[in-house]
């Protein structure tokens, strides 16, 4: 059991923060979800007898299948992007490559232009902003996750933004989060990270010795032993 004054001690330390992106500060699950009802209306694909919800439904489930493989190493991003539409199509009885390479192509153009974050991310990101360097590290590829921080005014706040792709290493992985803290200049005990992935975000970090704050907005139940738990962003304002 971590003592409360050890917890206050160590963070009085603190001069970096790492935030994961999606489902961290930017929506992922709401922004996917308004790009793809946008898909499915230009795209008619009502046309062909499927239904919008049906549709993310089955389109979710392929992308998180397919992302789990990709973090593994077990397929590229260009399977990633090509086969979640292709398998989600055929789904409905639909074989049809051109549409599945067309939704494909339309997803990644408009979905990082949505700009949903989590309630309190701008007011939590202004109140640290003057205390602490503020970074991202992200699994997310390289030119998505750019985009999605300038459309969302995120941007600014970052002084390194650091993802997998261009790392080519991706959380968990002890060598992204070794890559940022020499990129920073930072010593682990000196920074802290938070993201909403619990196996990837919060015990990657703590394996590097970094502080954690694990963003659990659904409250998920686990037997971690972890530094901090919130449920909303503005909790930050209690532990730093």
């Amino acid at each position: 059991m971590i003592s409360l004054f050890y917890l206050i001690l160590t963070l009085m330390n603190i001069t970096d923060i790492f935030f994961d992106l999606d489902r961290t500060l930017w929506d992922f699950d709401l922004n996917a979800e308004n790009t793809l009802i946008e898909l499915c209306q230009i795209n008619d694909l009502k046309n062909l007898g499927i239904d919008t919800k049906d549709f993310i439904y089955s389109y979710t489930n392929h992308n998180e299948k397919l992302w789990s493989k990709y973090r593994k190493n077990l397929i590229t991003k260009e399977m990633l992007r090509s086969e979640r539409f292709k398998l989600t199509l055929a789904e409905f009885n639909v074989e049809d490559s051109n549409l599945a390479v067309k939704l494909g192509n339309e997803y990644v153009q408009k979905c990082p232009l949505q700009t949903k974050l989590f309630p309190y991310a701008i007011e939590i990101l202004n109140y640290l902003k003057n205390k602490y360097n503020l970074h991202i590290i992200t699994n997310g590829f390289e030119e998505v996750q750019n985009i999605k921080l300038k459309a969302s005014n995120l941007a600014p706040f970052f002084k390194k933004i650091i993802t997998s792709e261009k790392v080519n290493v991706k959380k968990p992985d002890p060598k992204i989060f070794e890559y940022a803290l020499n990129l920073i200049a930072a010593k682990a005990e000196n920074t802290i990270m938070i993201g909403d992935d619990l196996p990837v975000d919060i015990v990657g970090a703590k394996k590097c010795g970094i502080h954690q704050i694990y963003f659990n907005p659904k409250k998920k139940k686990h037997n971690q032993v972890i530094d901090h738990e919130i449920s909303s962003l503005i909790q930050i304002k209690k532990i730093l």
